[in-house]
């Protein structure tokens, strides 16, 4: 077994246990899928500059842990509001926007674990648009499509729009809005602490329906998604 071997089955035992703090079903195939994107990360960040985290175990806690910490709130509300194939609100399979994706994240780890959803990944970076279009490519995920744009020149809609660490609050929103389907399409806001500020600058029309804690294993600081909806 080589070096680079024993590197991957550390970071793949760590990767498992954070699942599992997580609660999150994974199958050893979706395993193997987020290690490779793992990988792949580290391969094409020196020349797409994706992120500034180089350490592989930093990219696993700060970046794939940190994104796994919100499959179960997105499951849930998938589950919850009908959605997929079998729900009784839209028959087809969801349809999910990645506002500022970068490398992927969380878009492409929403993608492995949520098979059912197709998540479009939107950066106006064409090269990392580029990158998660090589990453669906070389996992072979038909649910992930990296798309070169900037979000307000979107046309299509979308039953879920998030963002991770992309922008305010009120300047997510405001950008995204048109992406949005209404009236059951909702915001994921992933941020670190709870932002008051922010929740009070939105504009009267959006309606924060829960500030949802995440706890992110091996990560000491504080995370929650800001999910909102277009008030009635």
């Amino acid at each position: 077994m080589t070096a680079t071997d024993t590197g991957r089955d550390a970071l793949s035992a760590r990767l498992e246990s954070g699942a599992q703090a997580l609660a999150l079903d994974l199958s050893a195939a979706q395993r193997a899928q987020l290690m490779d994107f793992l990988a792949l990360l580290q391969k094409w960040n020196a020349v797409y500059n994706l992120t500034a985290v180089r350490d592989p175990g930093e990219m696993l806690t700060q970046h794939l842990l940190d994104s796994l910490a919100a499959v179960a709130p997105l499951r849930r509300h998938v589950h919850a509001a009908g959605l997929g194939a079998g729900g009784g609100m839209r028959p087809e399979t969801v349809r999910l926007l990645d506002v500022g994706s970068g490398g992927g994240l969380p878009g492409v780890v929403f993608a492995i674990c949520c098979p059912e959803v197709a998540v479009h990944c939107v950066d106006a970076v064409g090269k990392k648009a580029a990158f998660v279009q090589q990453a669906a490519l070389t996992l072979g995920l038909r649910n992930v499509h990296g798309v070169h744009a900037r979000v307000e020149a979107l046309n299509a809609r979308f039953d879920l729009v998030s963002c991770r660490a992309f922008a305010s609050l009120p300047d997510f929103v405001r950008w995204s809005r048109t992406a949005l389907a209404e009236p059951h399409g909702v915001w994921l806001a992933m941020k670190g602490r709870h932002p008051a500020d922010e929740i009070a600058a939105l504009p009267a029309d959006v309606q924060v329906f829960h500030v949802e804690p995440l706890a992110v294993p091996g990560l000491d600081a504080e995370r929650c998604i800001v999910w909102m909806r277009p008030a009635v």
